[in-house]
């Protein structure tokens, strides 16, 4: 049964980062960046008042890729994305679903960001936290977990947002929904990470015993084929089972050069122990060459889209261009994961299969983490990348006794190895029986006094910039 509240305060915290190595991906590479930390009070009506919190990286040169953009400027539009939700959202005092919330302001929010030149991907970061918070703290005031409360579809997700479905059919996928024990990681493998050897792909210590691996590309053909046949011949050498997906992050530059690659899986010997285990190819190209192109014969070998994912009618339009599946992750909003769920499992009724894939990027140990892990055990997602742990050094820059908090409350996610509070791996698995808290995911909230305001933007991207 869908609950009403209305959203009585919204504060906005930030705390630095540094990474353990560095992240490439696409033509970016990630030392440090900040993490944004989402406080929100809201009243639930017939109800107390209850707090409810997020957390996501402020990645730079992901959400928005343009080369005349330095990395910083990209970090300051998801502040301002942040920014003007907040403004959005607090000026909505009448009670409503938490999703109903959501729906009136997603529009105005990228439109507001349309204006500053913030593209549709980095708009939806700002509202992507809130509503997560705010879920987090309607949970908490009805004293229900995530699961039980999703499965009555407590935040009122309804179809006014995805016309081609009906709101019947959203609330029966949740309503059938059945949490995942366990969740295997796919550990990512970026584009200046060590192959071989010691700390290679195939080093367990490395890999943390992953049966599932996401490969970086470049999108350079014969860079990248000469680069997968390294890899395919450390991971022929593991013990056990494995598949692999490919991510390029948009840097193919159109189909021409994506065939290239294609044929090269197809027809080199050398790429086998990659080719034989593939799942699927992940966002290739660059956002507006994929909406305007369809794959024909390449569709094959299965595609999905992530970068390209800035829209409630994305996945459609994906869908008809031969794209088989989509990728889900929290920062692009929880609501939207849910709805391409129940889209997926709707479109595979038929006999053709679509699925929703668990990726990450900005999900660090603690809350981010935990609530991502949660929306995918929710909506099926059996394997999900996290490189969280691998890139940053246990909870990092976190106070010791916020991270000693965490693992107090959520014994099976973490523990504690050379000196450092980490995020704890079973077998190549994520444990998701902790997240059972009421709440969303998580029975623990961060230590407030120890992080900055949300900094205020240094730059302000206007459209004339951008011409």
């Amino acid at each position: 049964m869908p609950l009403r509240l209305a959203v009585r305060d919204i504060a906005l915290f930030e705390r630095p980062v540094g990474f353990a190595r560095p992240f490439r991906f696409g033509a970016v590479v990630v030392n440090a960046t900040p993490q944004a930390f989402v406080r929100v009070e809201v009243e639930v009506e017939g109800k107390e008042r209850a707090t409810g919190a997020s957390a996501e990286f402020l990645v730079p040169k992901w959400f928005d890729k343009r080369p005349q953009l330095a990395p910083e400027q990209t970090v300051d539009e998801l502040r301002r994305s942040l920014s003007i939700a907040r403004e959005l959202y607090l000026a909505h005092s009448d009670f409503e679903t938490a999703f109903g919330l959501h729906a009136a302001c997603i529009g105005a929010q990228v439109e507001a960001c349309a204006r500053e030149d913030i593209p549709p991907l980095a708009a939806a970061y700002g509202p992507a936290e809130l509503d997560k918070a705010i879920l987090d703290a309607l949970l908490r005031a009805a004293g229900v977990n995530f699961f039980n409360g999703m499965a009555q579809n407590i935040a009122g997700i309804d179809a006014r947002l995805s016309r081609d479905l009906a709101d019947g059919e959203i609330a029966d996928f949740l309503a059938r929904r059945k949490r995942l024990e366990r969740v295997a990681i796919r550990h990512t493998v970026g584009l200046d990470d060590k192959v071989e050897g010691e700390g290679g792909v195939a080093d367990p210590r490395e890999n943390a015993g992953a049966r599932y691996f996401k490969l970086k590309l470049n999108g350079d053909p014969e860079h990248d084929a000469a680069r997968l046949t390294r890899i395919g011949s450390e991971l022929a050498t593991l013990r056990h089972d494995y598949r692999v997906t490919l991510d390029a992050n948009e840097q193919y530059a159109d189909l021409a050069a994506l065939g290239a690659l294609v044929d090269r899986l197809d027809r080199d010997s050398e790429l086998k122990p990659i080719a034989a285990k593939l799942l699927y190819v992940e966002q290739p190209m660059p956002r507006d060459i994929t909406k305007a192109s369809a794959l024909g014969a390449l569709a094959a070998r299965g595609f999905i889209i992530d970068e390209a994912d800035d829209c409630y009618d994305a996945f459609p339009a994906a869908r008809a261009l031969g794209y088989r599946g989509i990728s889900s992750k929290s920062c692009k909003g929880l609501y939207k994961s849910i709805v391409n769920a129940t889209r997926a499992a709707k479109w595979s009724a038929d006999g053709e299969a679509y699925f929703i894939s668990g990726e990450d990027l900005t999900c660090q140990a603690g809350l981010a983490v935990q609530q991502d892990l949660a929306l995918g055990s929710l909506i099926g997602v059996t394997h999900a990348e996290r490189n969280g742990h691998h890139y940053v050094d246990g909870f990092a820059e976190t106070p010791v006794t916020e991270a000693e908090a965490f693992l107090s409350a959520h014994p099976d996610l973490y523990v504690h190895d050379g000196g450092k509070v980490r995020l704890a791996i079973h077998d190549g698995d994520l444990l998701t029986g902790s997240l059972t808290t009421p709440g969303f995911a998580t029975s623990v909230h961060p230590d407030w006094s120890t992080m900055s305001p949300l900094a205020r933007p240094t730059t302000r991207i206007l459209q004339e910039q951008a011409l």
